[in-house]
């Protein structure tokens, strides 16, 4: 006579994913400090350079009189974020396998898996240009088509608007489901492609899947980038050149503590 026996829940989840703790993600930043200190070369030289592409996004929008547009555009900015730093995770890739990590061996990290990288890159991509889109339409629902101030009267003009906080809760909320779901695409699917042969979907599902089986672990490490990439974006995006490069040799950690 056999009896049926229920296995605990942690059996339930696919075995290719770990299930990690909560506070997981301090092992995650440390050890990406350790992959940023021992090639510090190629860190900083993508975090300037993305520092860069903040300073030189901003000057566009100014330009163009858009000056709404900064905060929705630079949320995006990082939503295509997790693409760009691939030549990070190739250089953590290397650095694991006792290879040399040089800054020209970091760049071929976008070769590999060209195909189906150019593809998340792609919905990435459109995922930021929809979230620029519903951000202007949300400001026009509360300040109407005729609110065009001069770019040096729109802080007052906003300040005194009775529609402010209600665009900035809204604005806010749709904006962190936005992120929400770039994160839960994004969080090892991208550093999956560059150190696997495999497609972008099989990478996305098995990043939603890994995302949901730790729930807890997964919102507390999003979290710590939010806070983490706000306080680098303070000083005129000084923050950045060591933040984002800081995060990126992180993720890879997570991909590799997450994915069996």
């Amino acid at each position: 006579m056999s009896i049926a026996v229920t296995p605990p829940p942690s059996q339930a989840v696919p075995s290719r994913i770990r299930l990690v703790a909560t506070d997981r993600p301090w092992v995650w930043l440390t050890a990406g400090w350790r992959d940023l200190m021992a090639a510090p070369h190629v860190g900083f030289t993508y975090g300037a350079a993305l520092t860069a592409c903040g300073w030189a996004l901003v000057l566009l929008l100014l330009w163009a009189g858009a000056l709404w547009a900064i905060l929705p555009a630079t949320a995006g900015f990082f939503l295509v974020a997790p693409l760009l730093a691939a030549g990070l995770y190739e250089a953590s890739r290397l650095r694991e396998n006792g290879e040399a990590v040089t800054l020209g061996a970091c760049v071929l990290g976008f070769t590999r898996n060209a195909s189906q990288l150019a593809l998340m890159g792609v919905v990435l991509l459109l995922l930021h240009l929809f979230w620029v889109r519903v951000a202007a339409l949300i400001f026009g629902l509360f300040f109407g088509t005729n609110f065009s101030p001069t770019v040096e009267q729109l802080p007052l003009a906003m300040l005194r608007s009775d529609a402010l906080l209600p665009f900035l809760i809204v604005g806010t909320g749709v904006g962190a489901a936005f992120a929400a779901l770039a994160f839960a695409v994004s969080a090892v699917s991208i550093p999956m492609l560059v150190d696997r042969d495999v497609t972008a979907i099989e990478a996305v599902l098995l990043s939603l899947r890994a995302v949901a089986a730790n729930p807890t672990a997964m919102a507390f490490w999003a979290g710590l980038i939010v806070v983490f990439t706000a306080m680098a974006l303070v000083p005129f995006f000084l923050g950045l050149a060591l933040v984002l490069p800081l995060i990126g040799h992180a993720t890879w950690h997570a991909y590799r503590d997450l994915i069996r």
